[in-house]
Parts: structure tokens; C-alpha cells; sequence
């Protein structure tokens, strides 16, 4: 039995595909079955079911499964910890992110990492189905870390580590009867049609969650996946939107007014797996991060 094998089994798992395996392997698909065929013929049992539509476990895949990661988190420790003595980090981190992540300067922040560990892969990807896409992605292992905005309970599986947060306020067209409020209650906004995110976004939760508080009915007739082209989408007519304030700062053709009477706090957060330890590139990133938000927001 190899590491690699056992590599190439967990990707297929997780995946639930050989050719997105493969693909997030970087090698052809073809490897990746004769090293999984090469590890049921050494174990002597399938570990996997095959069929048009997906992959699944057998009993003796899902038994194999969780001792495989924990072979696999053990070899990464050891490349960590010999890495760290010769004073450079290597390896792929996988960074889930969300559409719109403004409120930090991401960018930066990966920038000044990359520069400390140049030997590390860094592969970011943005979830579709927002906030509980990456936690998904996160509890199945195909995502080491994961920015999440997720008001309320917390999902079970993952450990949270808090950002920084943001107030959702009313955004309407400039010639909009209550372009001109200095606030206004949240009780005012039933009858108006909104753009928002889809559910399962974090804004879209927190903004659904205010308004079930509050018993306030709501019409949602436009749904957008990022957030960032919402005062865009307000600007021409399409309705109104609850957005945070660092996506509205200066957008021109909207005004801006605050809600009052109900919670509309956005958190940003950083989700971790509670099934495993991050490895050390991985542990670099949350403390760079952790040092940024309180340096003020600079790496």
C-alpha cells in the first residue's frame, strides 16, 4: 500500500468522480484508476462502486476511508515538520472564498503569504451555493480552509475562527421615496420587491433571519449570485436590496439608509474542518490573517 494510492483513493471519494479527481490531482485519469485498481487488488476487496453518474464507497471504502486521510494528515505533518527545519513551506493549500470578499484585502493578504512561502501552491475557488457550499466542501476535505459567513447556529464539523463583520443597510434608487431617511424601521419594508442572493449566501441568511424576527413578510423577485453588482442592479430600477456597507461605499446612481429594529450584522469567518489538524501552510495563513485583521487590516 502507497501514499499515493491512498491519495488517489480519498480524491476519487470525495469527488465522487475519477475525472474530477483527476483533475484536482493535476494528473490524467488513467492514473488515478490504475492506482486505485493496484489498491483494491493489494487489499483484496473493491473499495469502490462504479456506475454512469458518480462514485460510491463500498462498506470497505467507507471503513478505509477515514484511516486513509489519517495516514495522509500524518505524511503532511512529517513534510511540514521537515520543511519548517529547512525554512521553507511546500504543498497545496485550498482556500474556499466567497464571491464578494471586500471587507478584507484578500489579495494583499495572499500576496504577502506568497511572498513569505513561495513553495506553496495556493488554489482558491468560489462556491456557487455560497456560505454552506464551502462548508460542505470543507467537512468533505476539498478545501483546507474556507471564508464562510454564517449568522446564527453554527454548523456542526467545522471550527470557526471571526474575522470582522459588516451592517446590512437599505439600498434603493437615488429617486426612491426613502432615498432621502435618515433610517428607517424594518417594519416599512414589507410590500417592497428586493434583490438579494440566493439562499444559502451568508447575507441572504442574515437578511432572512431579520425579517422572520421581525414578522415582517418579504418578496424577493431577483436573485443574484454576487453581491458586488447588487447596487448595480438597484441603481436601474430592479428593486431594493439589504447589502453590506463596504460593497455600497461610492456607488454611484443609489442611496444608502440604515435599518432599525432588527439584527443585520454580516460576520466573516474562517472555517476550519473539526476532523483534522491544519497542516502548516495552512497554519501560516491563519496566523497572517489573524495578525492583519488586528493590524488594522494591513498584511
Amino acid at each position: 500500500m502507497e501514499l499515493r494510492q491512498l491519495e488517489y483513493f480519498v480524491a476519487v471519494a470525495e469527488e465522487q468522480s475519477f475525472t474530477r479527481a483527476a483533475t484536482r490531482l493535476f494528473v490524467v485519469q488513467s492514473a488515478v484508476s490504475a492506482a486505485v485498481k493496484a489498491l483494491e487488488r493489494d487489499l483484496g476487496v473493491p473499495l469502490l462502486e462504479r456506475n454512469s453518474k458518480r462514485v460510491l464507497l463500498t462498506d470497505a471504502g467507507a471503513a478505509l476511508l477515514p484511516r486513509a486521510r489519517f495516514a495522509l494528515d500524518a505524511a503532511r505533518e512529517a513534510r511540514d515538520a521537515v520543511a519548517e527545519v529547512r525554512g521553507g513551506l511546500s504543498g497545496t493549500l485550498r482556500i474556499g472564498t466567497l464571491t464578494s470578499i471586500r471587507i478584507i484585502d484578500l489579495p494583499a493578504i495572499l500576496g504577502e503569504f506568497h511572498r513569505r512561502h513561495p513553495g506553496v501552491l495556493l488554489r482558491a475557488s468560489a462556491a456557487p451555493s455560497g456560505s454552506m457550499g464551502l462548508i460542505e466542501a470543507l467537512t468533505d476535505h476539498r478545501l483546507d480552509l474556507a471564508f464562510v459567513s454564517l449568522p446564527g447556529a453554527r454548523p456542526p464539523g467545522v471550527r470557526l475562527i471571526d474575522l470582522t463583520e459588516s451592517v446590512l443597510d437599505l439600498v434603493v434608487p437615488e429617486d426612491h421615496p426613502l432615498a432621502g431617511a435618515d433610517h428607517v424601521p424594518i417594519t416599512a419594508l414589507a410590500g417592497l420587491d428586493f434583490i438579494d442572493s440566493p439562499v444559502g449566501y451568508g447575507n441572504r441568511s442574515v437578511t432572512d433571519r431579520a425579517f422572520t424576527a421581525a414578522g415582517v413578510p418579504r418578496r424577493v423577485t431577483i436573485e443574484i449570485p454576487d453581491i458586488a453588482t447588487g447596487a448595480a442592479h438597484v441603481c436601474h430600477g430592479l428593486g431594493v436590496a439589504l447589502l453590506p456597507r463596504f460593497i455600497v461605499a461610492g456607488e454611484p446612481g443609489v442611496a444608502v439608509v440604515p435599518v432599525t429594529g432588527a439584527d443585520l450584522v454580516w460576520p466573516l469567518s474562517l472555517a476550519i474542518a473539526a476532523d483534522r489538524t491544519p497542516g502548516a501552510a495552512a497554519r501560516a495563513l491563519i496566523t497572517l490573517l489573524t495578525d492583519t485583521i488586528r493590524n488594522g487590516g494591513r498584511p
